[in-house]
């Protein structure tokens, strides 16, 4: 049995499928070169055939990538095999994965197919998947749910088909560690031909089980485990990578594996994928949280200015909480801000976007002494976004509050080049600065979250808000950020109207999934 774990991500694909955490081609792509950075070992960059849109990004990710594999999913029909294929084809190292439910209740209710017509079908999707990469990985969906006799003869036949990796999903989080353990190895000793395939496990977290189900995986066998960055993911999401990854190498006593994954660009990537989704990341996080590594407790303080090792299993710095500060301030060149946000994952494709970039830190330098890495990530998504579509822009806005008083917003939008003047008053500020600007955009959305995050402490710290807008079914998240919560919030506003309203805005990834 290998002793390498392959840590497979999947944020940018089963992540993306959160509702409003959909992500830009651009985004995907600064993502995964954080995953590359991370030793990610393969980075399933979308659903090909989901939208043009996914297509695009599964494309820029395929060629941004050199060290990592970079997989598309298909379900087992041939267009989505061929359209997978083609995405990926700029690939160094390519992957299609292709899957089929065999759980009886989705064979029955979703597919109404039989399993003869199952098993059929899913070796048919691995011999076309065949034609266009020899790496090939199929999912029985729901297998957590599946006969495993049935289950021992859909895999059986996939691996002679060609599969080199079988992935069995927890697809709706409902097995327990025990049982799912089981049921891997089980798998691994009945089918006769397990040791020519990697097995792999993929853990929905409906139960909070799925890093703990994935974990149990490993302990008989399984040698791939499918996660997210921060967990992210449909429904209550997926098994977190930074847990699994961190559990593995602090308790080697227990797991007889090892991942290739530098552990420093963890903290980086939670805060890079927070940061593009708005998905903020609660304090008490395992590994990623703001209070992960801190102590309140006299007794733990004692205990770790004594010794860290009295309460703390693993350094902070080895997740890479070490390297959060930034020296940058208003004084700072052009030069030290390219090289400072290349370290952090971001390029600039010409001079213009570079200076545009600058300009806004500038703005920012002005507003705050001290300049930290999650400002600049924020900015830089800000800017992208931003640059995306701004068929409605920000240029002015007073707000007035005040005891016994109702709180009014006035703002001035360029509105498809046309300066538009709007006031209203509200249950608040923001609320009064929301219903100005709906009073001239007309987009008749509905508000479904309003969050707000501050990026670093102190009181000149960036504020972060997520805006989410729902219409006609279909939802997107608005960022903006700015040492002015009022100004951050109409920002994100905005940004969100400027996605529901954009036609040409690709929809919402697939949602049958493994």
């Amino acid at each position: 049995m290998s002793d390498k774990l392959i840590i497979f991500d999947t944020t940018l694909r089963d992540g993306e499928q959160s509702p409003g955490a959909s992500m830009t081609k651009d985004e995907k792509v600064r993502i995964a070169k954080q995953l590359e950075k991370m030793r990610v070992d393969v980075i399933e960059a979308g659903f090909p055939i989901a939208s043009p849109g996914d297509f695009e990004a599964v494309q820029a990710v395929a060629a941004a990538v050199q060290d990592s594999v970079v997989c598309g999913l298909a379900r087992a029909l041939p267009k989505d095999i061929e359209t997978a294929g083609a995405a990926i084809k700029a690939a160094k190292q390519g992957r299609i994965h292709t899957f089929i439910a065999t759980s009886p209740l989705h064979m029955r209710e979703k597919l109404r197919m039989s399993p003869e017509q199952v098993l059929e079908q899913a070796v048919a999707a691995v011999k076309l998947a065949r034609q266009f990469t020899d790496n090939v990985e199929f999912s029985p969906e729901d297998a957590g749910r599946s006969d495993p006799d049935f289950l021992c003869r859909v895999i059986e036949a996939v691996i002679a088909a060609g599969a080199g990796t079988v992935n069995i999903p927890d697809t709706v989080g409902y097995n327990v560690p025990a049982q799912f353990g089981d049921l891997i190895r089980d798998l691994i000793e009945r089918v006769p031909n397990s040791d020519q395939a990697v097995f792999s496990v993929h853990c929905h977290n409906d139960l909070g089980l799925a890093v703990a189900n994935s974990l149990s995986a490993v302990l008989n066998g399984a040698r791939q485990v499918e996660c997210t960055i921060n967990g992210l993911g449909e429904r209550a999401g997926n098994a977190s990578l930074e847990e699994i990854v961190m559990a593995v190498r602090t308790r080697k006593d227990v797991f007889p594996c090892e991942t290739n994954i530098d552990t420093t660009q963890i903290v980086p990537a939670s805060r890079l994928v927070s940061g593009i989704t708005g998905f903020a990341v609660q304090p008490n996080k395992a590994i990623v949280g703001a209070n992960a590594f801190a102590h309140e407790s006299g007794i733990h303080q004692d205990g770790v200015i004594k010794n860290p090792e009295t309460y703390e299993i693993m350094r902070a710095e080895d997740v890479g909480w070490s390297a959060n500060r930034m020296v940058l301030g208003k004084h700072s060149g052009r030069n030290a801000f390219k090289t400072r946000m290349k370290e952090l994952g971001k390029s600039f494709d010409n001079d213009h976007e570079l200076n545009v970039a600058f300009e806004a830190f500038k703005v920012l330098a002005d507003k705050k002494h001290e300049i930290y890495d999650e400002d600049l990530q924020a900015l830089v998504t800000a800017t992208d976004q931003e640059a995306e579509n701004e068929t409605v822009k920000l240029t002015s806005i007073s707000v007035c509050a005040a005891m016994n008083k109702m709180p009014e917003a006035s703002v001035e939008l360029l509105v498809n080049g046309e300066i538009v003047h709007s006031v209203s008053v509200g249950d608040g500020v923001v609320d009064a600065a929301f219903k100005a600007i709906e009073a001239v955009v007309k987009s008749e959305s509905q508000l479904q979250l309003y969050s707000v995050n501050a990026i670093t402490s102190g009181t000149d710290a960036q504020g972060e808000v997520t805006v989410r807008l729902e219409r006609g079914g279909r939802i997107v998240n608005g960022h903006g950020s700015d040492t002015d919560i009022v100004i951050a919030s109409t920002k994100a506003y905005i940004n969100a109207l400027n996605k529901i309203m954009d036609d040409s805005s690709r929809p919402h990834p697939q949602r049958g999934d493994v």
